[in-house]
């Protein structure tokens, strides 16, 4: 059964939003670029062979394999390694009020590439979303002495931003010229995982794998849900109702992150966060109305 808009919005907002906690497994003792590298090797080589089974068309012409390699770069390779980069120095909340930048930036590149033109009320919506993402995290932006900022992992993030929105706007391009998602996914992200094995390997960053369990497991979590599902289900969405539409989606994974934080990590619940929640549901609620 093929999942409806609303299912497509609720699986990567559950999957990513968790994400935050099970990444915590993947660091100690593999250089996080390895890991970023594994988990999206690994992903392609699984989605390849679900492709197989179902004897879906595996053959592209090398134009589409150039767009599926861009796609593949932007979303599954430049876009994580630049995230890693960024929080050496950042912190989380700084991350997600940045990310949820990215609406803005699908309208704006959705316009200038797909000729599309954006609804109000998307801006409308992401606006709430963004006031409400600040109000979640608050209290840590308070916690930043803006004069000793890192500018240069500042750059970075928003660098980030700025190339996973044109990772969207590409599978968007792809879609819309008829390449099917899971093939384009199966490849771009084999393209991404393979990419930033070699930026590993030349930056000289020590081969390792840690065989604990916790590792081994979060890893296939990350694989299997984290970017085999949830972007399937991420870029449907994009297909069907646009970029800047579907973006909402990596504003409402803040939600989700506080809430498993408040459970496993006594992060406090207050009006403050109450408030940025309805902020970002409105917002959320306005995006996706249909037209009467």
């Amino acid at each position: 059964m093929k999942l409806n808009v609303l299912g497509l919005f609720a699986v990567p907002v559950l999957i990513w939003g968790s994400t935050f906690y099970v990444i915590k497994f993947q660091l100690g003792v593999v250089d996080p670029t390895w890991s970023v590298s594994y988990r999206f090797i690994l992903s392609g080589v699984i989605l390849l062979g679900v492709a197989k089974l179902k004897k879906l068309n595996l053959l592209f012409t090398p134009p589409q394999h150039r767009f599926i390699f861009q796609q593949g770069i932007l979303l599954f390779g430049l876009n994580y390694l630049l995230i890693y980069v960024a929080e050496e120095q950042l912190t989380s909340a700084l991350v997600a009020v940045a990310f949820s930048t990215i609406v803005f930036l699908n309208i704006l590149f959705g316009a200038i590439f797909l000729k599309r033109k954006s609804e109000k009320k998307v801006s409308v919506g992401a606006l709430l979303g963004v006031a409400g993402t600040f109000l979640l995290f608050r209290n840590d932006l308070l916690d930043i002495r803006f004069d000793e900022l890192p500018l240069f992992h500042l750059s970075i993030c928003l660098l980030a931003v700025v190339i996973a929105s044109l990772g969207n706007i590409t599978s968007a391009y792809n879609q819309a010229n008829s390449l099917p998602v899971l093939q384009t996914n199966a490849f771009g992200m084999l393209y991404g995982g393979i990419f930033i094995g070699i930026i590993a390997l030349v930056s000289g960053r020590s081969i390792a794998f840690d065989f604990r369990i916790e590792y081994s497991f979060s890893l296939l979590y990350l694989s299997i849900f984290g970017s085999i599902l949830a972007f399937g289900a991420y870029l449907t969405l994009v297909g069907k109702i646009g970029a800047d539409k579907a973006a909402y989606v990596l504003i409402i994974i803040p939600v989700i992150a506080v809430f498993l934080s408040i459970i496993f990590e006594g992060y406090e619940f207050n009006i403050q966060v109450i408030l940025g929640m309805f902020l970002i549901l409105g917002g959320n609620l306005i995006v996706v109305q249909k037209k009467s």
